[in-house]
């Protein structure tokens, strides 16, 4: 939600104008004229927030709270999200006293590290000059276009190979680290999509790894593996060669899942969203624009995996997936056939795989010991 309540005077019209404030309501009020309401922003006139003054986003109820003093988190908790923001300007097991926090599991740590991590990269290079490389970045290939082909083409889930080197479960999975070669075998090997880690602290990545990949001649669609929190990482992601975007629906509120949407589809981006439980489902499905949508069966906060949340989810809200037109893709816990049998008798029509491929000594080869048999290119 900080990055639509948050506006930087430019780029109105693409809805690009932003920066983050702190997790606490922000003191500075803005008033509007003509009797309309103030709003806890230092907005510059021409900012986003004058922009959409009679937009949905605007009058939703995540703002008028916010407008009434009630800070960033305990608006996200209640829509059950348990992964609080920090906002400080040092790593969480930097500092002392109230500045040393304690976070609840790893999900939490990864986020307050990348609250660090954005505000330091926003420095260095300011969101405009971001908005402004992502112009000039080629257009997005048709991530839910390859999926789908590969589904019909081969019979079996679609798949999103995982370009991963590291994790923070399991450590380094491959000493041996080539990107650029790993892509090329999985998709000579049958990948429709890539997935690329670009998180650098807890899993080894970087958005280098994004860009190398992307200029290698890879034809697949790429995913940019990214813990987002600020508009910043998409636009940043697309000027990188990203043809897609993770988002999470355990860390971002609704009111930021509809606005990185928006700015998904201004950008020609697919945005696949993830959730991990009935709950974060239910939210995702009452926001408009959602075409893609992972479920993942390893928790975030314990990263223990089980496969039946899959089918326990499709069960639950299958029909509705289905009258919406969404593609479901199942992650985490997926490494013999009968896994990826498992998962798409469940209703998933692509599967992202990392760990089972990434470990073997071919990544690429040991796609057809994953789907026991050989995919079609």
């Amino acid at each position: 939600m900080e990055s639509l309540l948050a506006a930087a005077p430019f780029h109105v019209a693409a809805f690009s104008s932003v920066s983050s404030p702190s997790a606490h309501s922000p003191s500075v009020l803005r008033s509007v004229s003509g009797g309309r309401r103030a709003v806890r922003c230092a907005a510059a006139k021409e900012a986003i927030l004058y922009a959409l003054e009679h937009d949905e986003m605007f009058n939703s109820e995540e703002v008028i709270q916010w407008e009434s003093g009630k800070t960033i988190n305990s608006i996200a908790a209640a829509q059950g999200i348990r992964i609080r923001r920090r906002c400080r300007p040092r790593y969480p097991s930097e500092g002392s006293g109230d500045d040393k926090a304690v976070p609840r599991n790893i999900l939490e740590q990864i986020v307050w590290d990348k609250e660090v991590e954005v505000s330091q990269r926003k420095a260095k290079k300011p969101l405009k000059s971001v908005v402004e490389s992502s112009e000039h970045a080629p257009p997005a290939r048709d991530f839910i276009g390859a999926l789908t082909a590969a589904h019909s083409r081969n019979g079996v889930p679609a798949l999103i190979a995982e370009v991963k080197k590291a994790s923070p479960s399991r450590g380094v999975l491959r000493e041996n680290f080539n990107p650029v070669e790993i892509a090329q075998a999985y998709e000579k090997n049958g990948a429709a999509c890539l997935s690329i880690l670009t998180d650098e602290k807890h899993f080894q990545g970087s958005f280098e790894n994004l860009e190398t990949v992307r200029n290698s001649g890879v034809q697949c669609p790429l995913l940019c593996k990214e813990f987002v929190i600020d508009i910043w990482q998409i636009y940043y992601a697309r000027s990188k060669g990203a043809d897609a975007i993770l988002l999470i629906a355990a860390v971002l509120p609704d009111l930021d899942m509809k606005y990185m949407l928006r700015i998904c589809k201004n950008l020609g981006m697919t945005a696949l969203i993830e959730v991990h439980d009935e709950k974060e489902l239910d939210r995702v499905l009452r926001i408009d624009g959602v075409e893609l949508i992972g479920i993942n069966n390893r928790s975030l906060e314990t990263f223990v995996v089980d496969t039946s949340n899959t089918r326990m989810l499709m069960e639950k809200r299958g029909d509705i997936i289905k009258e919406r037109g969404i593609l479901v893709v199942g992650e985490s816990g997926l490494f013999t056939p009968d896994d990826v049998a498992y998962v798409h008798s469940a209703g998933v029509s692509a599967v992202l795989v990392g760990e089972s491929l990434i470990k073997e000594e071919d990544p690429g080869q040991a796609i057809a010991g994953l789907f026991g048999k050989e995919l079609l290119s």
